[in-house]
């Protein structure tokens, strides 16, 4: 399905009801709305079928950002996290979702800080998942070094300084240390690929730095990472939960999962995001 969004053409699903009954009456359950991550050659379907799992307690809402996916590109050199955290927000209100607990995954963790910093009595809860509000390149990097030797640490730099000789032999040899469990070749090929917003999105990793904007955040927020991520390690979710001053916060970390923790440690992952969700939501 798609929906304009300020003439920008947004495409989303949805998993699990809305409403359900309760006694004589009929209640509301959370909205999970899920942000993937990029930059372009990602979309939402690497969170299914996994977050189907979620609809147990929550309406899960899958949506592809902008430039993203099957929703419109546009100029990829105007993209921006608060571009795109406004584009959730807008997104939210053409559908009345109001108060959703949104997950930002990776890439998508930045947009939903924008999001949530620039619309802060909006969110009900924020998850950050496995992602950074800067990318600190030079300690990625040194990472990856200690993980595996000097060179996939040089292969890395190489690849996020936008360097075009990178095979995609010498990238996957890296890609496959993002923890036991990385989208392959068939989680890939269902996935419309931004070539323009790949090489945007990369240098504008190498500079955005939303360690700021933490701290206008004001919903309860969980940072949930997992242990052997190299990409967005504890000390980033660390890093995130110092600069969440006005929010409750928790630092949830996940022994023996990688970047794509609800893969490699599913009930674990499970019963951590339901607890969650749980406490925002209240008692019945």
């Amino acid at each position: 399905m798609r929906v304009d969004v300020g003439g920008m053409r947004l495409w989303f699903d949805v998993g699990g009801a809305g409403l359900e009954p309760h006694g004589s009456d009929m209640r509301s359950r959370p909205t999970l709305l899920l942000l993937h991550g990029g930059p372009g050659g990602f979309d939402h379907s690497y969170f299914k079928p996994d977050f189907a799992a979620a609809a147990s307690f929550a309406q899960v809402v899958y949506l592809d950002l902008p430039g993203h996916g099957r929703s419109d590109w546009g100029d990829a050199e105007a993209w921006g996290f608060e571009m795109a955290g406004d584009a959730v927000h807008g997104f939210c209100q053409r559908l009345g979702i109001d108060r959703p607990v949104v997950l930002g995954h990776s890439f998508g963790g930045p947009v939903a800080i924008a999001y949530a910093s620039r619309h802060p009595d909006h969110p009900a809860g924020l998850v950050l998942q496995s992602t950074f509000a800067r990318f600190d390149f030079d300690r990625v990097v040194e990472g990856f070094r200690d993980l595996a030797g000097d060179d996939i640490a040089a292969i890395v730099r190489r690849s996020y300084k936008g360097d075009p000789t990178v095979t995609s032999e010498e990238w996957e040899r890296c890609w496959k240390l993002f923890g036991p469990w990385v989208p392959g070749e068939v989680e890939k090929s269902r996935i419309p690929r931004n070539e323009a917003l790949n090489e945007a999105g990369g240098r504008l990793m190498l500079e955005f730095d939303l360690r700021a904007d933490l701290a206008g955040i004001r919903c309860p927020t969980l940072v949930s990472v997992g242990a052997l991520d190299p990409i967005s390690p504890v000390w980033a979710g660390q890093e995130m939960i110092d600069g969440l001053t006005g929010a409750d916060v928790e630092l949830d970390v996940i022994e023996d999962a990688g970047h794509f923790p609800w893969r490699d440690r599913p009930k674990r992952y499970w019963e951590s995001l339901e607890a969650f969700v749980a406490y925002i939501d209240g008692p019945w």
